[in-house]
């Protein structure tokens, strides 16, 4: 884990905050965030000791230190292993996040951390993905306003029996259940491999296929919420190639609903790929 600090003349300052050394976890993969203590949390996909993976916490101890907190240690078949995603905080503190395997059917998880009055962290597996109907949800998930949790998952789409993705959406119902339903199944035409989501103020959903559309070179989409619990899927740009190719991570909004991401190959510059921006009524890169 690593700072940069900003300086004068557009210098930027590296430190080191944390090297990871298996015993304490291995292989972080998600963005990290904050909370309002200026703690910072994210997982590590491996550890500890070539283990299933980690939820920690890394907290300012003064002097430009700072100190790891191990929050949650995954044991792989019961509650998940691989939390390569990040995570999400609600307004009552308690944590969300996914595990790309482990669970029962080995198809990964999506979990609640909830603060114990004793300084702990309990983990909670919300729901278990099956060998059908959605498997490998490996970039974490989102909430809307109600509590409602929304994520992706890479592969076996629904019930069709291909392997091209779904984004979901998880109600919790009384007593503390949750139920999961599929908003969306792509079938490679419209993307293949969803990514991380994200909600415009409408309430509308936004995400990538890292491949998958007419070119096989991914797509941004949107889905827009209907009448009966219905949502209805549009393809807002396709990838070609020269304007990029594999669309990776989450969009971002600007103030005025421009959308901006970035591809990991594709571009004029010998594949090495491109930052894009799509607009209402447009697209270009």
């Amino acid at each position: 884990m690593f700072e940069l600090s900003p300086g004068p003349n557009d210098t930027w300052t590296f430190k080191l905050i944390h090297r990871f050394n298996g015993t304490d976890g291995a292989n972080p993969a998600s963005t990290l965030i904050f909370d309002s203590a200026g703690n910072l949390y994210g997982t590590t996909s491996g550890g500890p000791s070539n283990g299933p993976g980690t939820v920690f916490e890394l907290q300012p101890s003064g002097k430009g230190a700072w100190a790891l907190n191990t929050l949650y240690t995954f044991k792989g078949v019961p509650d998940g292993s691989a939390p390569y995603g990040s995570l999400v905080f609600d307004t009552a503190g308690n944590l969300y996040g996914t595990t790309s395997t482990g669970g029962p059917a080995n198809a990964g998880t999506v979990f609640e951390l909830s603060p114990a009055t004793d300084g702990g962290w309990t983990e909670t597996v919300l729901y278990s993905f099956l060998s059908s109907g959605g498997t490998d949800p490996s970039v974490g998930v989102i909430l809307d306003s109600a509590g409602n949790l929304y994520g992706t998952t890479v592969s076996s789409g629904g019930t069709c029996g291909c392997d091209y993705g779904t984004v979901f959406e998880l109600v919790r119902g009384t007593g503390g259940a949750w139920t999961k339903t599929t908003l969306h199944t792509f079938t490679s035409n419209d993307g293949h491999s969803p990514l991380g989501l994200v909600f415009d103020t409408a309430g509308n959903l936004y995400g990538v296929t890292f491949v998958g559309g007419s070119s096989n070179d991914g797509t941004v989409f949107e889905l827009s919420p209907g009448s009966g619990g219905t949502w209805t899927e549009t393809q807002l740009h396709v990838f070609g190639g020269a304007d990029g190719a594999g669309p990776v991570g989450s969009l971002i909004f600007d103030s005025t609903g421009n959308l901006y991401g970035a591809s990991a190959y594709g571009g004029a510059d010998n594949n090495k790929g491109t930052v894009f921006e799509v607009s209402p009524g447009a697209s270009r890169k």
